[in-house]
Protein backbone atom coordinates (compact mmCIF):
# COMPACT_ATOMS: atom_id res chain seq x y z
CA UNK A 1 0.00 0.00 0.00
CA UNK A 2 1.13 3.22 -1.11
CA UNK A 3 2.14 6.15 1.56
CA UNK A 4 0.30 9.13 0.54
CA UNK A 5 0.37 12.80 2.61
CA UNK A 6 -2.69 13.72 3.95
CA UNK A 7 -4.48 16.46 3.47
CA UNK A 8 -5.48 19.42 5.93
CA UNK A 9 -8.92 18.66 4.88
CA UNK A 10 -8.83 15.10 5.78
CA UNK A 11 -8.04 15.73 9.47
CA UNK A 12 -10.26 15.87 12.06
CA UNK A 13 -11.30 19.54 12.87
CA UNK A 14 -11.64 18.56 16.34
CA UNK A 15 -8.15 16.84 16.88
CA UNK A 16 -5.65 19.49 18.81
CA UNK A 17 -2.85 18.84 16.46
CA UNK A 18 -3.28 16.14 14.11
CA UNK A 19 -0.05 14.77 12.75
CA UNK A 20 0.36 13.53 8.75
CA UNK A 21 -0.97 9.85 8.60
CA UNK A 22 1.76 7.24 7.10
CA UNK A 23 0.77 3.60 6.72
CA UNK A 24 3.86 3.17 9.92
CA UNK A 25 2.04 5.20 11.88
CA UNK A 26 -1.48 4.01 11.37
CA UNK A 27 -0.09 0.27 11.78
CA UNK A 28 1.58 1.33 15.04
CA UNK A 29 -1.42 3.26 16.23
CA UNK A 30 -3.66 0.02 15.75
CA UNK A 31 -1.09 -1.90 17.46
CA UNK A 32 -1.16 -0.10 20.34
CA UNK A 33 -4.77 -0.42 20.52
CA UNK A 34 -4.47 -4.38 20.41
CA UNK A 35 -2.04 -4.24 22.42
CA UNK A 36 -4.12 -2.55 25.17
CA UNK A 37 -7.96 -3.32 24.58
CA UNK A 38 -7.54 -6.13 22.28
CA UNK A 39 -8.19 -7.20 18.75
CA UNK A 40 -12.25 -7.00 19.34
CA UNK A 41 -11.85 -3.24 20.12
CA UNK A 42 -9.75 -2.40 17.17
CA UNK A 43 -12.16 -0.63 13.82
CA UNK A 44 -11.68 2.49 11.51
CA UNK A 45 -13.55 5.16 13.25
CA UNK A 46 -11.71 4.33 17.08
CA UNK A 47 -8.16 4.15 15.51
CA UNK A 48 -9.30 7.48 13.27
CA UNK A 49 -10.61 8.89 16.66
CA UNK A 50 -7.57 7.52 18.10
CA UNK A 51 -5.10 9.52 15.36
CA UNK A 52 -6.85 12.91 15.48
CA UNK A 53 -8.24 12.43 11.47
CA UNK A 54 -11.25 11.37 9.64
CA UNK A 55 -12.02 7.85 9.12
CA UNK A 56 -12.39 8.43 5.45
CA UNK A 57 -8.67 9.25 5.61
CA UNK A 58 -7.65 5.89 6.90
CA UNK A 59 -8.57 4.04 3.61
CA UNK A 60 -5.77 5.28 1.72
CA UNK A 61 -3.42 3.00 3.67
CA UNK A 62 -5.77 0.22 4.68
CA UNK A 63 -8.74 -0.36 2.03
CA UNK A 64 -10.56 -2.71 5.07
CA UNK A 65 -10.33 -3.68 8.54
CA UNK A 66 -9.10 -7.30 6.75
CA UNK A 67 -6.60 -5.02 5.55
CA UNK A 68 -5.69 -3.52 8.60
CA UNK A 69 -5.27 -7.04 10.62
CA UNK A 70 -3.42 -7.90 7.95
CA UNK A 71 -1.20 -4.98 8.42
CA UNK A 72 -0.64 -5.45 12.38
CA UNK A 73 0.61 -8.88 11.91
CA UNK A 74 2.89 -8.10 9.36
CA UNK A 75 4.37 -5.45 11.82
CA UNK A 76 5.00 -7.78 14.13
CA UNK A 77 6.69 -10.64 11.98
CA UNK A 78 8.83 -8.15 10.29
CA UNK A 79 11.10 -8.35 13.88
CA UNK A 80 11.49 -11.76 13.45
CA UNK A 81 14.79 -12.23 11.91
CA UNK A 82 16.67 -15.96 10.61
CA UNK A 83 20.30 -15.66 8.67
CA UNK A 84 19.96 -17.64 5.82
CA UNK A 85 23.91 -17.93 5.40
CA UNK A 86 24.55 -19.42 8.71
CA UNK A 87 25.68 -23.28 8.86
CA UNK A 88 24.37 -23.64 12.14
CA UNK A 89 20.74 -24.45 10.95
CA UNK A 90 19.21 -26.01 14.15
CA UNK A 91 20.75 -22.94 15.83
CA UNK A 92 18.84 -21.10 13.70
CA UNK A 93 15.26 -22.12 13.96
CA UNK A 94 15.95 -22.21 17.73
CA UNK A 95 16.29 -18.47 17.83
CA UNK A 96 13.75 -18.47 15.53
CA UNK A 97 11.04 -19.91 17.73
CA UNK A 98 12.22 -18.00 21.05
CA UNK A 99 12.11 -14.87 18.97
CA UNK A 100 8.63 -15.63 17.90
CA UNK A 101 7.47 -16.90 21.64
CA UNK A 102 9.17 -13.50 23.09
CA UNK A 103 7.27 -11.39 20.66
CA UNK A 104 3.97 -13.50 21.43
CA UNK A 105 4.88 -12.78 24.94
CA UNK A 106 5.24 -8.77 24.39
CA UNK A 107 1.74 -8.60 22.44
CA UNK A 108 -0.23 -11.13 23.74
CA UNK A 109 -3.35 -9.42 22.32
CA UNK A 110 -1.59 -9.87 18.93
CA UNK A 111 -1.23 -14.08 19.32
CA UNK A 112 -4.99 -14.24 17.64
CA UNK A 113 -3.48 -11.69 14.30
CA UNK A 114 -0.02 -14.15 14.30
CA UNK A 115 -1.86 -17.30 14.54
CA UNK A 116 -4.93 -16.66 11.86
CA UNK A 117 -3.95 -13.61 9.41
CA UNK A 118 -1.04 -15.29 7.51
CA UNK A 119 -3.45 -17.87 7.08
CA UNK A 120 -6.47 -16.19 5.98
CA UNK A 121 -4.83 -15.10 2.99
CA UNK A 122 -3.67 -16.52 -0.08
CA UNK A 123 0.32 -16.80 -0.26
CA UNK A 124 0.90 -14.67 -2.89
CA UNK A 125 -0.81 -11.80 -1.51
CA UNK A 126 0.16 -11.79 1.61
CA UNK A 127 2.24 -8.71 3.01
CA UNK A 128 6.43 -9.05 2.20
CA UNK A 129 6.82 -9.15 5.84
CA UNK A 130 4.76 -12.29 6.59
CA UNK A 131 6.05 -14.03 3.86
CA UNK A 132 10.20 -13.10 4.80
CA UNK A 133 10.40 -15.73 7.89
CA UNK A 134 9.10 -18.64 4.94
CA UNK A 135 11.78 -17.50 2.37
CA UNK A 136 14.66 -17.14 5.34
CA UNK A 137 13.55 -20.58 6.31
CA UNK A 138 13.85 -22.40 3.17
CA UNK A 139 16.96 -20.20 2.08
CA UNK A 140 18.75 -21.64 5.55
CA UNK A 141 17.66 -25.05 5.18
CA UNK A 142 17.96 -25.40 1.44
CA UNK A 143 21.70 -24.32 1.50
CA UNK A 144 21.83 -26.77 4.18
CA UNK A 145 21.07 -29.78 2.13
CA UNK A 146 17.46 -29.97 2.64
CA UNK A 147 15.42 -30.18 -0.63
CA UNK A 148 12.85 -27.75 -1.22
CA UNK A 149 9.77 -30.00 -0.27
CA UNK A 150 11.72 -30.87 2.91
CA UNK A 151 12.16 -27.15 4.35
CA UNK A 152 8.68 -26.61 3.39
CA UNK A 153 7.67 -29.14 5.73
CA UNK A 154 10.15 -28.31 8.23
CA UNK A 155 8.73 -24.91 8.42
CA UNK A 156 5.06 -25.87 8.75
CA UNK A 157 5.99 -27.99 11.23
CA UNK A 158 8.22 -25.54 13.21
CA UNK A 159 4.94 -22.91 12.93
CA UNK A 160 2.72 -25.49 13.65
CA UNK A 161 4.55 -25.98 16.92
CA UNK A 162 5.10 -22.28 17.23
CA UNK A 163 1.30 -21.52 17.11
CA UNK A 164 0.19 -24.33 19.32
CA UNK A 165 2.80 -23.33 22.23
CA UNK A 166 2.09 -19.63 22.13
CA UNK A 167 -1.79 -20.14 22.65
CA UNK A 168 -1.43 -22.50 25.42
CA UNK A 169 1.33 -20.73 27.21
CA UNK A 170 -0.87 -17.50 27.40
CA UNK A 171 -3.75 -20.07 27.89
CA UNK A 172 -4.66 -19.44 31.79
CA UNK A 173 -4.82 -22.35 34.02
CA UNK A 174 -5.33 -21.18 37.35
CA UNK A 175 -8.85 -21.38 38.83
CA UNK A 176 -8.17 -19.96 42.29
CA UNK A 177 -4.78 -18.62 42.54
CA UNK A 178 -5.44 -18.10 46.23
CA UNK A 179 -5.28 -21.90 46.89
CA UNK A 180 -1.49 -23.16 47.67
CA UNK A 181 -2.85 -26.80 46.63
CA UNK A 182 -2.00 -27.53 42.94
CA UNK A 183 -4.95 -29.55 42.55
CA UNK A 184 -7.56 -26.44 43.92
CA UNK A 185 -5.60 -24.09 42.33
CA UNK A 186 -6.24 -25.56 38.99
CA UNK A 187 -9.10 -26.41 39.40
CA UNK A 188 -8.55 -29.80 38.83
CA UNK A 189 -10.98 -31.59 41.80
CA UNK A 190 -13.78 -30.75 40.17
CA UNK A 191 -12.66 -33.65 37.53
CA UNK A 192 -14.11 -37.25 38.80
CA UNK A 193 -10.94 -39.18 40.27
CA UNK A 194 -11.86 -42.54 38.00
CA UNK A 195 -12.45 -40.83 34.87
CA UNK A 196 -9.48 -38.57 35.37
CA UNK A 197 -6.79 -40.22 37.42
CA UNK A 198 -3.83 -39.32 35.15
CA UNK A 199 -4.54 -35.62 34.83
CA UNK A 200 -5.53 -34.89 38.63
CA UNK A 201 -2.13 -36.91 39.35
CA UNK A 202 0.09 -34.46 37.33
CA UNK A 203 -1.47 -31.10 39.23
CA UNK A 204 1.98 -30.50 40.34
CA UNK A 205 3.22 -30.69 36.55
CA UNK A 206 0.64 -28.88 35.29
CA UNK A 207 0.93 -25.78 38.04
CA UNK A 208 4.65 -25.53 37.69
CA UNK A 209 4.40 -24.71 33.76
CA UNK A 210 7.26 -23.25 32.38
CA UNK A 211 6.98 -22.15 29.22
CA UNK A 212 10.59 -21.11 27.69
CA UNK A 213 11.78 -24.95 29.07
CA UNK A 214 8.39 -26.74 26.97
CA UNK A 215 9.35 -25.00 24.28
CA UNK A 216 12.80 -26.24 24.01
CA UNK A 217 11.67 -29.96 24.43
CA UNK A 218 9.17 -29.39 21.70
CA UNK A 219 12.07 -28.26 19.79
CA UNK A 220 14.48 -31.06 20.92
CA UNK A 221 11.42 -33.71 19.52
CA UNK A 222 11.45 -31.56 16.13
CA UNK A 223 14.74 -30.56 15.46
CA UNK A 224 15.42 -34.88 16.02
CA UNK A 225 13.88 -35.45 13.51
CA UNK A 226 15.14 -33.16 10.34
CA UNK A 227 18.12 -33.94 8.51
CA UNK A 228 19.40 -32.72 5.39
CA UNK A 229 19.05 -35.36 2.56
CA UNK A 230 15.45 -36.29 4.02
CA UNK A 231 12.41 -36.65 1.76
Amino acid sequence: MAVTPTRASDRDAGAPSAERLSLERVLACALEIVDRDGVEKLSMRHLARTLGHDPMSLYRHAPNKAALLDGVADTLLRRLSVDPGDPDWPGQLRAFARGYRRLALDHPNAVPLLVTRPLATPLALRPAGTLRPLEDVLALLTGAGFTGAAALHAYRSLTGLLHGHVLNELQELVDNPDETDDLLRLGLYRLPLREFPLLRGLAAELASYDGAAELERGLDILLSGLAPGAP
